[in-house]
């Protein structure tokens, strides 16, 4: 049994990575602010003895003897990080410092979260982890793209000037139950919009690309990055490479809801990239053969039924 702090664990990704912790027979801390986390998302485990909720905001330091750290903590859609900008920066890099910081005094393994976005609007297709970027530090995505940026700098700075123990992982867009049907990421907004019979909106001309990729495949992919060995610190790419454009996505979720949603076009946001896809070969490499298991047709079906579900009852992201 380890002492597992996961920091945004009542969000979207660290709620179904603290019941995997759970299930795996470890004590898991849930620490989150809940300004986008639900504690819908963890009532249900409660029942675990070894389970603790503590309301906390990372920009602040946090003190509790652990084994490893997960820091997942950073509203991850641009509805919630635009809403704060200068927040979601200080999340990022005063949340990295305070984490860093505990995890060098209690000699713990940790974690960083860290997101495709750090490619920006690639001109390198598909994304390798040696590829540096190219992005606005300027732009309205910036707070949360050079946020992260700057997190792994930090990482990789606290691992060679004081030999903390670290792990970087770059996740792609993922999907699955527990997301706020409000976040604005575009498989909650197209399912939502499907399931209402609202027009499904679709900026630009729908032929952009993201690659989905399931929420048990993202948690799977991370806890076997915390168990590698000690010299490899990553970064690596956690994400699903088959790709999808907007318009191929849109027509599944009307497929399998079986709306009658009509597609309409939107001026497309500024510095959204065109296109985006993991290189996992590294992944592939390093995690034991990983590799993403969940077909787009079978997760989009389970988050459809969530959705439907919180759908049909009170929001539990009301504050």
């Amino acid at each position: 049994m380890k002492r597992i702090l996961v920091t945004g664990g009542a969000g979207f990704i660290g709620s179904h990575l603290c019941e995997r912790l759970l299930k795996e027979g470890n004590e898991v801390i849930c620490l989150d602010n809940y300004f986008t986390g639900t504690k819908a998302n963890i009532l249900h485990l409660r029942d675990y003895p070894y389970f603790e909720m503590v309301r906390h905001d990372i920009t602040h330091p946090f003190f509790a003897e652990v084994d490893q750290i997960y820091n997942m903590a950073c509203p991850a859609s641009p509805v919630h990080y635009q809403y704060n900008p200068i927040k979601t920066i200080k999340t990022s890099v005063m949340g990295a410092v305070n984490m860093l910081g505990l995890a060098k005094r209690m000699k713990a393994r940790i974690l960083q979260a860290s997101t495709s976005e750090v490619y920006g609007d690639p001109t390198v297709h598909p994304q390798p982890e040696s590829y540096w970027g190219n992005v606005n530090p300027i732009g309205l995505r910036s707070c949360y793209d050079e946020g992260k940026r700057c997190a792994e700098t930090l990482f990789m700075d606290y691992h060679n000037s004081n030999q903390v123990d670290i792990k970087i992982i770059r996740i792609f867009n993922t999907y699955g139950p527990n997301m706020n049907p409000n976040d604005g990421r575009v498989v909650s907004n197209f399912i939502v919009q499907a399931l209402q019979g609202k027009d499904i909106t679709i900026y630009g001309d729908g032929m952009q690309t993201r690659s989905f990729q399931y929420v048990d495949d993202l948690v799977e992919g991370t806890v076997r990055m915390m168990n590698t060995s000690d010299d490899f610190t990553g970064p690596v790419n956690i994400g699903n490479p088959h790709e999808f454009t907007m318009l191929e996505l849109a027509q599944n979720i009307l497929d399998l809801t079986g709306s009658s949603s009509k597609l309409v076009h939107q001026p497309l946001p500024q510095d959204d990239p065109k296109q985006r896809r993991p290189d996992i070969s590294l992944a592939k490499e390093k995690l034991n053969g990983w590799e993403p298991k969940v077909h787009l047709r079978e997760g989009l079906t389970k988050t459809i039924a969530y959705f439907d579900e919180i759908l049909a009852g009170p929001d539990p992201y009301a504050h």
